[in-house]
């Protein structure tokens, strides 16, 4: 079964933190709040998620493309052979994530239908 998130918030009373992220990114710790909600979830064996994206959700989409970066030891080879290589550690996630760009004004009921992958 798929959990569907709604990340479409401003956070306009967290307006110091959200200048620049939406509000599931604000941190707890050293993790955005979206985080822990999603690893609550992976605990119940939860593990595919829908994050349906409205206030800055490119925020969103880069912090999990560059999870593995951030997340992990990286070697780091420069020069004429350049190379990554990420070290993962014991808690990589099993998480399926889709990310639907619904809108920034879009009410929540709407941000549900227009998530195809929600549904199918």
């Amino acid at each position: 079964m798929k959990v569907v998130i709604l990340c479409g918030g401003a956070g306009t009373r967290l307006r110091e933190e959200t200048e620049f992220r939406p509000k599931s990114m604000v941190k707890i710790g050293t993790k955005p709040i979206l985080w822990h909600i999603m690893k609550h979830y992976a605990h119940y064996g939860f593990n595919q998620f829908v994050l349906c994206l409205g206030y800055k959700g490119e925020v969103i989409k880069e912090y999990f493309y560059n999870y593995m970066l951030h997340n992990n030891d990286v070697t780091v080879k420069l020069g004429q052979n350049r190379q990554i290589t990420i070290h993962e550690n014991n808690q990589v996630e099993d998480w399926e994530i889709s990310m639907v760009d619904t809108g920034e004004n879009t009410l929540i009921l709407m941000m549900i239908l227009w998530s195809p992958m929600a549904t199918g």
